[in-house]
C-alpha cells in the first residue's frame, strides 16, 4: 500500500528572535512536515546520509549538532551575495532526529548555494562556541563557490556551499590497481605544475592544466601522481589587513574535506570544479597514471580559540576538536597549526570514513597520503593508542580495499611512528630513508651500514611487524624541505621571503653546497652537484621499497634555498618549464631509471632480502655485499665507505600478480651496484664469484651524458678480469641478464 504524497504546508509558526545581519532576507517557516515531499512525489526525510542530497525535485539537507538549540539554512542567489535570499528554520520537534537536523526543501536542486547557522550555548569553558550570527560551511559540502566576505556588521561570510549532482560520464574508467610494490610516485602541486608563464598552458594553474601536461608526466614513466592538498582550504587570512598577506600555497589548512579546491578550476561556475577534477582523474587514468591525494585530517583552518568560526567550531566544537583537559576553552595543538581534529571520536571517524569513500567512488581516487597521520593514533584526550579505531577502520573497509594508504607517521608533538604506524595495509613515508641517504652522500661518517639497510628495504623498521619492503615509501626530497637541486647547493636554509626572519623551516636538512652557497659559475662545483643529484636518483630508484620523486627535481627546480615554501605562491615554488630543456640530459637520465625500475622485478621484491638463493634458476643469493676490492664486506669495519651490492635476478615467472605497462618485455637482470661517496677515486675489482657473468655497464654517474646511462641496456661490456676506476662520489651499475633473450 503506497502512502499518500504529503504536500508542503506553510505554517503560521514564526521564530522568536531576529538577526541583525540578515533582516533584509525573507524568513520562511515552511516545508516543516516530518516527511516533506516534492511535487507529487513522496520524499522520506531520512536523517542519513549527511550533507545535501538531491532527490525527487528537491534537496535533503542533513547536519549533525548535539548542543545546538536551533538550526537554519541560508540560501543565496549568487556566490557574491552578502545576504541570503531565503532563510528556512529547522525545528527540533519536526526536523531533529537524535542529534541530526534534517529537512527536505523542494525546488532546490543542483547549483543551490547555502550556509548553515546554528544557535546554542556560548560556554567556552565547556568547549561550546555557538555563534548565532556565524555562517557555517557544511562539513559534508561537495563544492564551495565565491570568496570570503565581511558584512557591514563585521560578520564573516565564507564561500557558499554548493549542492552538486554526482553524475559524470567516466567513459568506462576504472581504478588502475597497480601493486604498491610496482609504483613510482611523483609528488606534485596542481597549481605549481603549470602556473608559471613558462608552462605555455591554455589553463595554467588548474586541473585542466594538469591534463595539458600529461604527455610530460607520461614521458617520465611514473605510475602515480601524489597531489598536495586539493580539498578546499583557506588560502589567506580572511581578517588580514595587509596589502600583501602571506598565501597558503601548500594547502594544509582545510575547510571542506569533500570539496575539490575551487581555485584550481578553470571552470568558475558554482560546482564546476567537481566535473573538472573528475576530467583530470579520467585523463590521468587513460595515460596509465594513478591519482593519490594528500589528505589533512589532523587540523582545520579554524585554528585555536582566536581563530575564525567557519564550520566545525560552530556546529559541535567539543566533538570535532581535542580540547585542553585543563581548560576546554583552549585547543590542543598536536598539528602545530592551532588545533587538532578529534579523529577517534565516533562522529569524526564517520566523517573521515565517509570522505575517503566519497573520493574513491565518486572521483575514482586510487589512494591517500595522510598528513601527520600519527594524530589519528591519538584518543579523544590526545593520548597515543595501541589500536586506533580510525586507523583500523580505514585499513579494514572493504570498499577501500584496493586503495593505497600511506601515512606520514609522525606529528608536531613528538609522536614518531615510522616503522610501527599500524598493520600491514599501511605504507609509510620513510623519514629514516631520507635522512640516512642524505647523510651518506654528504660524506658523514659511519653511514655505510645504514645505507645498505635503507637500499635493501629498511627491514629494521618493517620486518618485525610482518610488513614488506613496499611498505616503505622511499624519498630523498618532498614538498617539505629543500628541492633536490637546493639540497646540493645550500648549507643553510634561506627562508627570509617567508617573513619570519628565517626562523621557520628545518635546521637539520643534511645538505651540502660543495664549496659555494647557492648558484655558482665554478665548473668543478657544478659538476659535483650534478653528479650528486644523479647519485640520489640512482640510490632512490635502485632501492627496494616504493620510490617517490618531487615535482621538478628531474630538471633541477630550485626554491632559491627556501626549505619551507608553504607561502610562496610564486616563481619560488612554481615549475619552471625552461628547465626541462636546459637540463634535458638529467630528465633523460631520470626517465630511463624510472622505466628500468618499472620493468625490472629484481628491484621490486615482495619480500625482504635474505641472503638465500634468489630463485630456482639462479645460483646466487638474492643479495651479496662486497668491498671495493671484491672481497665480502666487513660490517664491523667502518674505515671505508664504498659499498658494492649484488642483487641476483628474480625471475618474472616467479612473480605473482605482475602488472606492467609492457609485461611481454619484462626484464630480469642481475645487478651489481657500486656506491662510492668518497672524494677520491677508487679501484674496483669484480668479486670472483660473479666474474663469469656477461656484465654490461648501465649507469655511471661519474660520466657525462649520454654515457651516464644506457636506456637500451647496450652499454659497454665489462672486462671482469681488470679493475675499474670509480670516480669520486659516483654510483655505477652493471647488469647481467638472468638468461639469454
Amino acid at each position: 500500500m503506497s502512502e499518500k504524497p504529503v504536500t508542503p504546508v506553510k505554517t503560521e509558526k514564526t521564530i522568536s528572535y531576529t538577526w541583525d545581519e540578515i533582516t533584509p532576507a525573507p524568513i520562511y517557516a515552511e516545508y516543516q512536515e516530518p516527511y516533506g515531499a516534492g511535487p507529487g512525489k513522496p520524499c522520506f526525510q531520512y536523517a542519513l546520509p549527511y550533507g545535501a542530497e538531491v532527490q525527487n525535485g528537491g534537496t535533503n539537507f542533513r547536519i549533525f549538532s548535539r548542543h545546538a538549540t536551533e538550526m537554519r539554512i541560508l540560501f543565496y542567489d549568487s556566490p557574491e551575495d552578502l545576504q541570503p535570499a531565503e532563510v528556512i528554520p529547522l525545528y527540533s520537534e519536526t526536523n531533529r532526529w537524535g542529534d541530526v537536523w534534517s529537512l527536505f526543501v523542494p525546488h532546490r536542486g543542483a547549483g543551490t548555494l547555502y550556509h548553515f547557522q546554528a544557535d546554542g550555548p556560548f560556554l567556552p569553558e565547556q568547549g561550546l562556541r555557538y555563534d548565532r550570527k556565524a555562517r557555517l560551511i557544511d562539513p559534508y559540502a561537495k563544492a564551495l563557490a565565491g570568496e570570503y566576505q565581511t558584512t557591514r556588521e563585521g560578520v564573516l561570510v565564507p564561500p557558499k556551499c554548493v549542492v552538486t549532482d554526482d553524475h559524470f560520464d567516466w567513459r568506462g574508467d576504472r581504478h588502475l590497481n597497480y601493486r604498491l610494490a610496482d609504483s613510482v610516485i611523483y609528488e606534485m602541486h596542481v597549481r605549481g605544475l603549470t602556473q608559471s608563464p613558462t608552462s605555455h598552458c591554455q589553463f595554467p594553474g588548474t586541473y585542466r592544466g594538469v591534463i595539458e601536461k600529461i604527455p610530460y608526466l607520461k614521458s617520465l614513466g611514473i605510475s602515480a601522481v601524489e597531489l598536495m592538498p586539493v580539498h578546499e582550504f583557506l588560502e589567506c587570512d580572511p581578517f588580514s589587513t595587509s596589502r600583501n598577506p602571506r598565501r597558503n600555497y601548500w594547502g594544509y589548512d582545510p575547510v571542506a574535506f569533500f570539496a575539490p579546491h575551487r581555485k584550481y578550476a578553470s571552470d568558475t561556475r558554482p560546482g564546476g570544479q567537481v566535473q573538472e577534477f573528475k576530467e583530470m582523474v579520467r585523463e590521468l587514468h587513460r595515460a596509465g597514471i594513478e591519482v593519490i591525494l594528500d589528505v589533512v585530517f589532523n587540523h582545520t583552518a579554524e585554528g585555536n580559540e582566536r581563530g575564525p568560526t567557519l564550520s566545525l567550531k560552530g556546529l559541535e566544537n567539543p566533538v570535532y576538536y581535542i580540547l585542553s583537559p585543563q581548560n576546554k576553552q583552549f585547543y590542543t595543538n598536536y598539528s602545530g597549526c592551532g588545533n587538532t581534529v578529534n579523529g577517534n571520536h565516533p562522529i569524526v571517524r564517520e566523517l573521515i570514513f565517509n570522505c575517503l569513500r566519497y573520493w574513491v567512488h565518486n572521483f575514482h581516487i586510487d589512494g591517500f597520503r595522510f598528513d601527520l597521520a600519527s594524530i589519528l593514533s591519538r584518543d579523544r584526550y590526545g593520548n597515543m593508542m595501541t589500536n586506533p579505531p580510525i586507523v583500523e577502520t580505514i585499513a579494514e573497509d572493504p570498499l577501500l580495499a584496493d586503495t593505497k594508504i600511506i601515512a606520514e607517521a609522525w606529528d608536531a608533538a613528538g609522536a614518531y611512528q615510522v616503522g610501527n604506524f599500524s598493520g600491514v595495509r599501511w605504507a609509510e613515508w620513510n623519514g629514516r630513508y631520507r635522512d640516512d641517504v642524505r647523510r651518506y652522500w654528504r660524506g658523514d661518517s659511519f653511514m655505510t651500514n645504514l645505507l645498505a639497510t635503507r637500499v635493501a628495504g629498511s627491514s629494521d623498521l618493517y620486518k618485525p611487524g610482518g610488513r614488506a619492503p613496499y611498505h616503505s615509501i622511499n624519498f630523498v626530497t618532498s614538498h617539505d624541505g629543500f628541492s633536490l637541486n637546493d639540497l646540493v647547493s645550500y648549507n643553510h636554509k634561506h627562508n627570509e621571503a617567508n617573513g619570519e626572519n628565517n626562523r621557520d623551516g628545518d635546521n637539520n636538512s643534511f645538505s651540502c653546497n660543495y664549496g659555494a652557497e647557492g648558484p655558482t659559475t665554478k665548473t668543478a662545483i657544478n659538476s659535483c652537484r650534478t653528479r650528486q643529484i644523479k647519485n640520489f636518483f640512482a640510490s632512490l630508484l635502485f632501492s627496494q621499497g616504493v620510490p617517490m620523486l618531487l615535482m621538478g627535481d628531474e630538471c633541477r627546480r630550485t626554491q632559491r634555498g627556501n626549505n619551507n615554501a608553504y607561502c610562496q605562491d610564486n616563481a619560488i615554488s612554481w615549475f619552471d618549464w625552461t628547465l626541462v630543456e636546459k637540463n634535458a640530459d638529467l630528465v633523460r637520465y631520470v626517465s630511463a631509471l624510472v622505466d628500468f625500475r618499472r620493468e625490472e622485478p629484481t628491484l621490486r621484491r615482495q619480500n625482504f632480502l635474505s641472503g638465500e638463493p634468489a630463485s630456482s634458476v639462479s645460483p646466487f643469493p638474492d643479495v651479496s655485499w662486497y668491498r671495493f676490492d671484491g672481497t665480502p664486506f666487513n660490517w664491523t669495519d667502518a674505515s671505508r665507505s664504498t659499498l658494492v651490492c649484488m642483487l641476483a635476478a628474480l625471475s618474472p615467472e616467479e612473480e605473482t600478480g605482475e602488472k606492467s605497462r609492457n609485461a611481454k618485455n619484462l626484464r630480469s637482470n642481475h645487478l651489481l651496484i657500486i656506491y662510492h661517496n668518497e672524494s677520491q677515486s677508487v679501484e674496483f675489482h669484480f668479486p670472483p664469484v660473479v666474474r663469469e657473468l656477461p656484465w654490461r655497464e648501465f649507469v655511471n654517474t661519474g660520466a657525462s651524458a649520454p654515457n651516464d646511462i644506457y636506456p637500451e641496456l647496450d652499454g659497454p661490456c665489462a672486462d671482469t678480469s681488470q679493475p675499474v676506476m670509480i670516480p669520486p662520489q659516483t654510483v655505477m651499475c652493471y647488469l647481467a641478464p638472468l638468461e639469454k633473450r
